[in-house]
């Protein structure tokens, strides 16, 4: 239950911090493929200095091991492009509802590995999503010519997203903070040809990539990986909720955009899914012997 608790809150900050991600990305100006280069570079150097000070060897690193991270990092890198060219199509608020269709993609997967999602938990999962919907409902009579472009740039998104959690999740003997080191390494490899290095300058808003780099990259996906790693995957889906919340009321506070009755209702429905799956909500509680049993099974 510790574990679990300690999953939990690492996760909840790790989506507090990824809410403010659209709006750096938005106020750094630069081509995506630059943001997701440096992102990934800061992100490396800082990932290595945590390792560094933490004195982790790579002794768990294997073969296998090093093939799935890379291909996580693979999986990440295109989560990362779609989506900063999603905000780029239609807002960040349209760009989260539809790139909040991850969970759902994540719970999917897991039942392709066998695992058992009670009904329960889909009706949270539901009213999640449902919450999402009403949250930035305003924004779906708006429609312009980027609109489908768009939706499949975060539809697909969200699908790459769902991918690289579930091989996260199979590299439980690696330290997430090697996982992470690995896979924005292979990020900076994948974009090391396409960066446009010419229209840097003093000029270049440095801060802004420093901070993706070293927080939303480095601090961030240690707490995802190692949340992801200590979690079943409803309540990952779940907490995921966090996130478009944070980011609509970062987008109020930077460009002025405010939460009317209807998205404030929205946001109500997402809180309540939230702890309506993590509380056990309409789930029997089982007897303390066979939640020990279920803890030492895991």
């Amino acid at each position: 239950m510790c574990e679990r608790n300690t999953g939990i809150w690492q996760m909840s900050l790790a989506m507090l911090i990824s809410g403010s991600i659209g709006v750096f990305v938005l106020l750094s100006g630069l081509p995506v493929i630059d943001v997701v280069f440096w992102r990934c570079a800061v992100g490396a150097v800082a990932l290595l200095l945590f390792i560094i000070l933490s004195r982790q060897p790579f002794s768990r690193l294997t073969r296998k091991t090093l093939l799935l991270a890379i291909a996580g990092g693979i999986a990440l890198v295109i989560n990362w492009l779609l989506l900063f060219a999603a905000y780029g199509q239609i807002s960040i608020g349209m760009s989260t509802v539809v790139y909040n269709t991850q969970p759902f993609m994540l719970v999917l997967m897991g039942m392709a590995f066998g695992e058992r999602v009670a009904l329960v938990k889909w009706g949270w999962l539901v009213l999640a999503f449902v919450g999402v919907v009403v949250l930035l409902s305003s924004e779906l009579t708006h429609h312009n010519a980027h609109l489908f472009t768009g939706i499949m740039l975060a539809l697909g998104a969200a699908f790459f997203y769902a991918l690289t959690a579930m091989i996260a999740r199979r590299l439980h003997p690696l330290p997430p903070q090697h996982i992470a080191l690995i896979q924005v390494l292979t990020g900076v490899v994948m974009l090391l040809p396409l960066a446009h290095f010419t229209h840097l300058s003093v000029a270049s808003p440095w801060g802004i990539l420093l901070t993706l780099g070293i927080v939303h990259t480095g601090i961030m996906y240690q707490l995802l990986y190692s949340a992801i790693q200590k979690l079943p995957t409803p309540i990952i889906g779940s907490l995921s909720f966090i996130y478009p919340l944070v980011a609509i009321a970062v987008d109020a506070a930077v460009f002025g955009h405010t939460l009317n009755a209807v998205q404030m209702f929205g946001g109500i429905l997402i809180l309540l899914a939230a702890a309506g799956n993590n509380l056990g909500w309409g789930t029997k509680k089982k007897a303390p012997h066979s939640q020990g049993l279920e803890q030492k099974a895991r």
